[in-house]
């Protein structure tokens, strides 16, 4: 078969396309917080810019990148990626807001490990999941080593605590065994475990216990665990059709928290309406669909794999974010993939989107 010379450029336009809009609302949606809080109404849009920037640095090199040269530090990125998660603990190293031990400040930034596990998990998968594709329907093949380590990394998770990375991560890993050709038996009882856990989670800590409570009926607990999501739902509400207009949110005057970050979907909706809403939706969609187009054209069992897994854990805080938002699922932090304020994340998923363009490169054209 013959090999495409050029890159899937609708990829690259979507990205493009998104990180732009993403870099406009953040601003919009953070200038009178950032005001209040930093003395700079800019102090969001700049950081989004730098990481918008460097984010493109890094999705220019790995789309020139040979990703089957990925394959050979899956090892060094996976312990390095939980190594990184262990330190967010050790006190004078790592950052705690909120309760929750999560970055690693550095110049400039704070370094979320979390979205470095990400990519890492998926490398490492990926690679090992294409050296034993004939072994993977066996139960100690095909599922116990990937359940072992996602085991340790959402150990690390549930401590900081990050419950939504853990569902993120427990999702991807499930995703790309199922990809990977694990036995449909195996992955049942996998499945089943997994949900027993994640009931258990939920309700062995009060804080999680309260948000199932405010998610049934938030207006029960308007000042307290259902103030997010009311405010939230009054945002998307205002929107109407049309939008109130760009800038026009009133909910970004601190009534609604982490506008900027994991609720951006809301501001969106909105300033810009359900015809903006729906404009992002199509979106992601069409990035998404292109994802697993190439997905299925790789030339090779771990440039399918590794596509997959880009496109799996976009599609998983997509459906996420917007599902919290919206109130279709209990209240947990997740950013929305190119649009939401945070440095690692963007850099992360654009380098992501560069190992996908350099994929498409190699793909079979027939």
């Amino acid at each position: 078969m013959q090999k495409g010379r050029s890159i899937d450029f609708s990829i690259l336009i979507l990205t493009i396309i998104l990180v732009l809009f993403g870099i406009v609302m953040v601003f919009s949606a953070s200038f009178y917080y950032a005001e209040q809080n930093y003395n700079d109404q800019y102090f969001f849009f700049k950081k989004q810019i730098i990481g918008a920037v460097a984010g493109l640095a890094c999705m220019i090199f790995f789309m020139l990148f040979d990703y089957k040269k990925l394959a050979k530090f899956r090892y060094p990125l996976l312990i390095l990626s939980i190594a990184l998660l262990g330190l967010v603990f050790i006190p004078g190293v790592g950052v705690k807001l909120n309760g929750s031990s999560r970055w690693i400040p550095l110049p400039g930034f704070n370094l979320q490990p979390v979205e470095v596990v990400k990519i890492a998990l998926i490398i490492f998968m990926s690679a090992n999941i294409a050296g034993k594709k004939e072994k993977m329907k066996t139960f100690k093949f095909g599922v116990f080593p990937y359940l072992l380590i996602m085991g340790i990394i959402c150990l690390l998770l549930f401590l900081q605590p990050n419950f939504s990375a853990v569902i993120s991560i427990g999702l991807l890993t499930f995703i790309l065994i199922f990809v990977g050709g694990a036995n449909i038996l195996h992955l049942g009882v996998l499945g089943g475990s997994a949900g027993a856990a994640l009931y258990l989670l939920l309700f062995t800590q009060e804080y999680r216990a309260n948000r199932i409570l405010a998610f049934i009926d938030p207006w029960k607990y308007p000042s307290d665990q259902g103030y997010q999501l009311i405010q939230s739902l009054y945002s998307i509400g205002s929107g109407g059709i049309f939008g109130m207009g760009f800038g026009n949110s009133r909910q970004k005057f601190l009534f609604l928290p982490y506008g900027e970050s994991d609720f951006i979907f809301s501001i969106i909706t909105e300033e810009l309406g359900f015809i903006g809403a729906l404009c992002v939706i199509a979106l992601f969609a069409l990035l998404i669909w292109r994802g697993i187009r190439v997905a299925m054209r790789a030339p090779d069992m771990f440039g399918s794999m590794l596509a997959a897994g880009v496109v799996s854990i976009i599609a998983i805080q997509v459906l996420m974010n917007i599902a919290v938002v919206t109130g279709t699922i209990p209240p947990t932090g997740v950013s929305l993939p190119f649009l939401s304020a945070g440095n690692s994340s963007l850099v992360i998923f654009m380098s992501s989107i560069g190992v996908l363009l350099n994929i498409s490169k190699q793909c079979n054209t027939a």
